[in-house]
């Protein structure tokens, strides 16, 4: 680890970033230190943070802050900039679309960039068949629409969710998430019509995926009816539930229930989309096509924006009119959006994806071998987690959990936890870290386990 001189001037981001961990000061150092006391003062409490730094400068696999450190970024702003902070690509799309116009809304006048993205998402997405796209700007927005499609499409009202799902944090997308804290606790009442079926668990469950698909559906038929029910909508591996894969053969023969029953099977990808699971779209890994797909978070390098595609006679169920909104579909965002996509296809992104992934999971597997605290280690591609329990009991650990993440920031390595009983480490680095990068987080997670 180096220590240099904090420099004055703000640090270019992009790939340009030296690609190193290195700490000037401890963290927070005194100008993080700063910002934090502004943010106190002016923004929410509700409103908390992982790393307490300044950011000022991104690339690569780093972040940068105001006193000159550099942070292993093992988060991706939370699977967003999977192609990379402040991505060349992206910059330039960015940089010319702000020169020509910033926002004329979609709905008063319409223009190519919108109808590009919708095209690509159209034609990359899961599925051989006729599809559309709406756009939108938050994952939330994206599932709160898609839940409204097939509502309208189905002409039914129930809509089931999974145990351990989360997707997201407005009114209806909160009574779909499972976990109360910090989620929802305090914040009802929600939506009605919302249920939810028990998710297959590999790990804490023991069933296979046909068992654990009996089991779900059971719970539909008795308790909501399939007559009633709109639409079924599950992570195809869970994001802030725990990074939970399920067992084979759950996905697909939830799939097949719904087929047969006129429910609108819709896949929440918003954490799992472009490429980060080692596949463009983690349903791929599991060989189902859904009837509608939410995407966000890695579509646009890090703008604002968020779709729903899908079957095409279930995305044109609603009226005209009954879709949009002012922001949804912006220029910039599109052009970003493009860019990503370009390079999701074309600059090796998803195999480097797979290979993250099974240096990962090499190198936890190899942690946990000698510390039996690890109970499982799971995921795909660049979605990793290490699951931390008492390893008498096996019961979730989320005190050690929560003190092996602190002491990975303090050491200059950003991890970011998960799960329903706050006991995962989660690791979702940006698509363009460097193998010495990835091994150095390790090193820093395997050195805060063994001091813990």
């Amino acid at each position: 680890m180096t220590t240099v001189e904090t420099s004055a001037t703000v640090p270019v981001g992009g790939p340009s970033l030296p690609q190193e961990r290195r700490l000037v000061t401890a963290i927070p150092g005194p100008k993080s230190q700063e910002l934090l006391a502004r943010k106190s003062a002016a923004v929410p409490a509700g409103v908390g943070h992982t790393a307490p730094i300044a950011a000022v400068a991104a690339g690569g696999g780093v972040v940068v802050d105001a006193d000159g450190n550099s942070l292993i970024d093992m988060g991706s702003g939370i699977a967003v900039t999977g192609v990379g902070n402040a991505d060349p690509k992206v910059v330039a799309a960015v940089q010319a679309q702000v020169a020509q116009f910033t926002h004329t809304c979609f709905m008063v006048s319409p223009y190519e960039s919108y109808v590009a993205v919708a095209e690509a998402l159209n034609r990359i997405t899961p599925g051989d068949f006729a599809k559309k796209t709406a756009l939108f700007n938050s994952g939330a927005e994206a599932v709160e629409n898609a839940v409204k499609i097939a509502r309208k499409y189905t002409g039914r009202q129930a809509v089931v969710a999974f145990d351990h799902g989360y997707h997201g944090r407005t009114n209806l997308t909160m009574a779909l998430t499972a976990k109360s804290m910090p989620y929802k606790s305090g914040f009802g009442p929600f939506a009605p019509e919302v249920h939810r079926a028990p998710l297959s668990y590999p790990y804490r469950d023991g069933l296979t995926g046909p068992e654990a698909a009996e089991r779900a559906i059971s719970v539909i038929e008795k308790q909501i009816g399939a007559d009633n029910l709109a639409a079924m909508i599950i992570e195809p591996i869970q994001g802030e539930g725990g990074f939970i894969v399920p067992a084979d053969g759950f996905l697909p023969a939830l799939v097949e229930w719904c087929r047969a029953n006129g429910v609108v099977f819709i896949a929440d990808e918003v954490q799992t989309g472009f490429a980060r699971t080692g596949a463009m779209f983690a349903s791929e890994l599991f060989g189902i096509e859904p009837d509608l797909i939410t995407t966000a978070k890695g579509i646009a390098g890090g703008l604002p924006l968020a779709a729903v595609t899908g079957r095409a006679e279930i995305m044109d169920a609603p009226h005209v009119g009954g879709l949009g909104g002012t922001y949804g579909g912006n220029p910039i965002a599109c052009a970003a959006a493009l860019a990503a996509i370009d390079a999701f296809e074309h600059d090796g992104l998803i195999e480097r994806a797979q290979h993250i992934g099974a240096r990962l999971t090499a190198r936890l597997e190899g942690i946990q071998a000698s510390d039996p605290r690890i109970g499982d280690v799971r995921g795909r591609g660049a979605m990793i987690a290490a699951e931390l329990v008492d390893p008498t009991t096996g019961k979730p650990d989320a005190a050690l959990t929560a003190a092996v993440a602190k002491a990975c920031i303090a050491q200059g390595v950003i991890v970011l936890t998960c799960g329903t009983y706050g006991n995962v480490i989660r690791f979702l680095p940006p698509l363009s870290i460097s193998d010495e990068l990835l091994d150095d987080a390790l090193d820093v997670l395997m050195a805060a386990l063994a001091a813990s």
